[in-house]
């Protein structure tokens, strides 16, 4: 377990602490941090934002918040947004509400059925030819290419279309393209990402997104008339129209014996009294609930060396978890470490918030457990789609 100085330039950080486990890529413009955050929701405008969400360009046309590398980590949590949202236009209101519910779904989803998600969930699909989805050459992949890799960020719409043609139209399987967005992403969630790529191939409705010229022209138009393929575009017209072999459903999808399981503990759950705060990359706000309770506490957070290795994150999405650790410590007494987190634990007595993500499950013998913050608290019921689970929240 190494421990290091995250006062320290970040620069200098990365290039010492961090060699060999990052994919480099750079800085984003969207810095990490509670304050960040905060001078976000200052400026937050929803008006319009049903309508302008899906707009790609020209950017300052788009209606997108550009929250959801806070939200991803609770620096920013749901309910708090949802609070936020009362005051906006009615339709603006219920988009935007709408939106925050598909990523509670998306995590009442990852926390029930854990590393099923990396599978085909409802519908086969067997495109997994070898190779790069995303090849150059057209003016608007190119132009997303480039804002994933220097930005780690990108609207919805725009993951859309490259998820659909790694996919749909070049026919890669679809596990290797989230893997490739997810390295990439700094809002990169196992439950929000590969979500959506479940959605958009079909995996997970029997429907999957045809990405053509239609959609480029229509939040983009500027790409089309500056491409070298204008006269000769490879996605002119959608694709043809794929049937999708149905696979068995999972019991889990259709019905949660163990809720409770799938929620975490719904007050505090005191064993010992801890001497530390830890803090997860779920929880990296000044609202994480562990930490709240325990304010006079020092609070540490380890960086997953193992998992570092394995994952090889683009450079943006350390620097995010460095700038975001960094303003902490302006506010907190903050231990970083880079190791195990589950070895920290072990030999430390940790007051931690419940993470609903398979890997808290290593967490054994805890001092405190914290509630997690549900926007809506999950359900027995089913999750087989957004819909119907929509339809059995309290």
């Amino acid at each position: 377990m190494k421990q290091f100085d995250i006062n320290t330039d970040a620069e200098s950080l990365l290039g010492d602490a961090f060699e060999g486990l990052h994919s480099g890529g750079g800085r984003s413009s969207i810095p990490g941090g509670q304050t960040a955050a905060n001078l976000a929701l200052e400026s937050l405008s929803l008006k319009g934002y049903a309508k302008n969400r899906s707009e790609v360009l020209p950017i300052q046309n788009r209606g997108a918040t550009v929250l959801s590398p806070y939200i991803r980590h609770n620096i920013i949590q749901l309910p708090k947004l949802w609070e936020l949202a009362a005051k906006a236009p009615q339709y603006d209101k219920e988009k935007f509400r709408d939106e925050l519910l598909w990523q509670e779904y998306a995590r009442h989803l990852y926390a029930r059925i854990g590393t099923r998600l990396f599978e085909n969930l409802r519908f086969e699909q067997n495109w997994d030819t070898p190779g790069d989805g995303w090849p150059r050459g057209m003016a608007c992949i190119d132009f997303v290419l480039d804002e994933l890799n220097q930005d780690g960020w990108l609207v919805n719409q725009t993951r859309m279309w490259l998820a659909s043609h790694w996919s749909v139209r070049n026919n890669k399987g679809w596990l290797h393209g989230q893997e490739r967005m997810h390295q990439e992403l700094i809002d990169g969630s196992r439950a929000a990402n590969l979500l959506g790529w479940q959605w958009t191939v079909g995996t997970g409705t029997g429907k999957p997104y045809g990405f053509a010229r239609w959609q480029v022209q229509k939040r983009a138009p500027s790409l089309c008339r500056t491409c070298p393929l204008n006269k000769a575009c490879p996605i002119e017209n959608f694709p043809a129209e794929t049937q999708l072999e149905s696979l068995p459903v999972d019991p889990l999808l259709s019905f949660d014996p163990t809720p409770e399981l799938t929620t975490g503990p719904l007050s505090p759950i005191r064993n010992q009294k801890p001497d530390v705060v830890l803090l997860t990359i779920e929880s990296l706000g000044d609202m994480d609930p562990a930490m709240v309770a325990n304010p006079e506490l020092t609070v540490a957070f380890v960086f997953n060396q193992p998992a570092l290795e394995k994952l090889q994150l683009s450079s943006k999405r350390i620097y995010f978890y460095l700038e975001t650790l960094q303003d902490l410590a302006n506010r907190r007494e903050l231990s970083v470490y880079l190791g195990d987190p589950v070895e920290f634990a072990k030999t430390n007595r940790v007051a931690v918030t419940h993470a609903p993500v398979p890997s808290f499950a290593k967490f054994q013998n805890l001092a405190e457990v914290h509630p997690y913050p549900w926007l809506k608290l999950p359900h027995s019921g089913s999750v087989k789609s957004f819909s119907a689970w929509r339809g059995k929240l309290r």
